[in-house]
């Protein structure tokens, strides 16, 4: 081989080397975007404000709060119900139970009125928010369990991973939203609200609250409330379930199905990795 064939042989290798490199750095790059991408939510930082006595017969399914009233459906065959609460003492003021077949689940304010899920009659039911007087009922199909009203359309969970997007005039479906963190679908999503454009979901059979960008569908942290009743109750209470936002002082209220209290907490601005939980009241 001459000198010649050797600086064309010399050349070509290096042109390969050079391409090999912007490969692999291409590569790093990918992968490093995708890990990015696909990271799971941090959870958030959250501190307890007060906590209000709540009636361990109420099965929460959904909970609201406007005006300073708590409006919340409750479940269990022949004992499922519209309630109105007072917030601090827990005190039913008014009642609107469903009939013996129907399992009560979500609910959600719209405007002046109050919608009503079940769980697996397909039939769902609109109240004036002002008397609970039942004024209109609305059919879909499959399983109710969440509602949510973002200002111009519902939110409605069935225990998958996709939240259907609801005219609430007729009640008809607009879209599907796929609830995903860490590049995997977020399963058994019940109660959901929405706070500051966030939509908040239970997970249930968890202790996990899920806070999700409602254009995206992706999980952007959470909260883990687990210890935020004392054990002393377990043996007697079912799961966490019940979000309610206070707009005008920015908490959120959660409680859990036969839970014998209902807990106000506020959120940091800013959620952290690995944060170290907060002290654990132990109602």
């Amino acid at each position: 081989m001459n000198r010649a064939q050797r600086r064309r042989r010399a050349g070509r290798s290096l042109i390969r080397r050079r391409a090999l490199i912007r490969c692999l750095h291409g590569a790093t790059l990918w992968l490093a975007f995708g890990a990015a991408v696909a990271a799971p939510a941090p959870e958030l930082v959250w501190r307890l404000v007060a906590s209000h006595p709540h009636d361990t017969a109420a099965f929460t399914q959904g909970l609201v709060l406007h005006a300073d009233v708590l409006f919340e459906s409750t479940g269990l065959y022949g004992h499922s119900e519209l309630r109105r609460v007072e917030p601090a003492s827990g005190r039913v003021l008014a009642r609107q139970p469903l009939a013996a077949n129907l399992f009560g689940e979500g609910l959600a304010r719209v405007g002046e009125h109050l919608y009503q899920l079940t769980w697996r009659s397909g039939r769902g039911f609109v109240y004036r928010a002002a008397d609970l007087e039942r004024v209109a009922e609305f059919r879909y199909d499959g399983e109710g369990w969440g509602l949510a009203f973002d200002g111009q359309q519902l939110y409605m969970s069935d225990g998958s991973a996709r939240l259907r997007v609801v005219d609430p005039h007729g009640f008809r479906e607009r879209a599907r939203l796929l609830v995903h963190d860490d590049g995997a679908p977020v399963q058994r999503l019940n109660e959901l609200e929405f706070a500051d454009g966030h939509l908040y979901a239970n997970v249930w059979q968890t202790d996990r609250i899920a806070r999700i960008d409602p254009a995206t569908g992706r999980v952007t942290g959470w909260l883990n409330l687990s210890g935020l009743l004392s054990p002393m109750w377990s043996a007697a209470v079912d799961v966490l379930n019940g979000i309610a936002w206070d707009a005008d002082r920015r908490q959120l209220w959660v409680t859990g199905k036969l839970w014998p209290r209902v807990f106000v907490i506020e959120i940091a601005d800013d959620a952290k990795h690995d944060a170290p939980s907060p002290p654990r009241p132990g109602l």
